[in-house]
């Protein structure tokens, strides 16, 4: 009896003293948990950012070789992909009837030079008139000209390089019949080259108000994933803007003296954009939420409120704001998942660039 009577006065002081050990430790964790809000603010500085744009490489000139008479291809001098200085022949096209034409022409020009040379003698001597005189001078000057147009004809039968470049693939083989217009081969000069690529109007409104010259240092990044070794400059922008796309072309010109871009080559113009009192914020202070970003300010009695903000640039774990919060402004920085709307909390705050520094994103 007396062991049984002491059990049963021992067990509820043993369930008093676990209660009162676990309230406790919800105090502690309580205790804890306020203790992990940190707060901070958004840093203001001017930095810069990168951004980059989808380009479209061309060549400085890239031109067409037509043949511009008829016949057949009788010799081919280069071969595709070689490189080709200004006035080397490149194509023949077979010139014998057009060599015939000349030498025609020639002898009806020597015949209209001894009619004419006949009738000023006959009209000094008053034989003939001066009208007959004046009829065989026109005589040798239509023949001149069929002479001249002769020997173009026969000239347009060697197709040479207008400027130094590279040559394409070449559409016909030796022995071919050409046509006139026949397109024989293109050539691209690629010592220099253009990239072209698409801004939206906003982005292009922002470019010309931080510039006065247009002349800004841009990097091409390669298909590859590396830098062309050459910075280039935008030179100028298209006078209107696509109404399908409200987008607008700005075109950079990139040093190519390695021949290493080729005409339609793909890549990425990367600008570097600077911000002028920027606010940046640590992207662990914000949370998604229906496609918008929201953060937790802390008001002046400490309760906390939801806000949207707009982004202006996404960077490696942080955000470049446009608008919704001021400097002065408290935000929470860690503890957000244990935030609750119009929570009164206490917490520590965080020098904005402690936080920014931490993350190593800034130097």
């Amino acid at each position: 009896m007396y062991s049984i009577l002491i059990k049963q006065i021992t067990l509820p002081a043993t369930i008093f003293l676990f209660l009162l050990s676990i309230s406790c430790k919800h105090k502690e964790v309580e205790k804890e948990e306020t203790g992990n809000f940190k707060t901070t603010s958004p840093l203001k500085l001017d930095t810069s950012y990168t951004k980059d744009y989808v380009a479209q490489i061309q060549a400085v000139r890239n031109i067409e070789l037509r043949a511009q008479e008829k016949g057949y291809l009788q010799d081919i001098y280069i071969d595709e992909g070689q490189y080709v200085h200004e006035g080397q022949l490149l194509f023949r096209i077979m010139p014998k009837l057009y060599e015939a034409e000349v030498l025609k022409a020639q002898a009806e020009v020597k015949q209209s030079e001894l009619e004419l040379l006949n009738t000023k003698t006959l009209a000094d001597k008053n034989i003939v008139s001066k009208t007959e005189l004046a009829i065989a001078q026109a005589k040798l000057d239509q023949t001149k000209a069929e002479l001249a147009l002769a020997q173009l004809h026969l000239s347009l039968t060697e197709i040479k390089a207008p400027f130094d470049g590279i040559v394409d693939r070449i559409r016909f083989k030796k022995g071919s019949l050409i046509d006139e217009d026949g397109l024989l081969t293109t050539l691209s000069s690629t010592k220099f080259v253009f990239a072209y690529f698409n801004v939206t109007e906003l982005e292009y409104l922002d470019f010309k108000n931080r510039k006065t010259d247009q002349n800004q240092k841009v990097t091409l990044i390669l298909a590859n994933g590396q830098e062309h070794k050459f910075t280039g400059e935008i030179e100028t922008i298209e006078a209107e803007f696509n109404n399908e796309t409200g987008n607008i072309a700005f075109r950079a010109k990139f040093p190519n003296p390695d021949l290493l871009l080729k005409h339609g080559e793909t890549g990425k113009v990367r600008l570097t954009i600077p911000l002028k009192d920027a606010l940046i914020i640590p992207q662990k202070a914000t949370y998604d939420l229906q496609d918008k970003v929201y953060v937790y300010v802390v008001d002046n009695e400490n309760k906390i409120k939801s806000r949207n903000i707009i982004v202006k640039q996404a960077l490696s774990n942080l955000y470049i704001l446009d608008r919704g919060l001021n400097e002065n402004e408290r935000i929470l920085v860690e503890g957000l998942q244990s935030a609750r709307e119009d929570e009164e909390i206490k917490a520590e705050f965080i020098e904005p660039k402690d936080i920014i520094y931490n993350l190593q994103l800034i130097k």
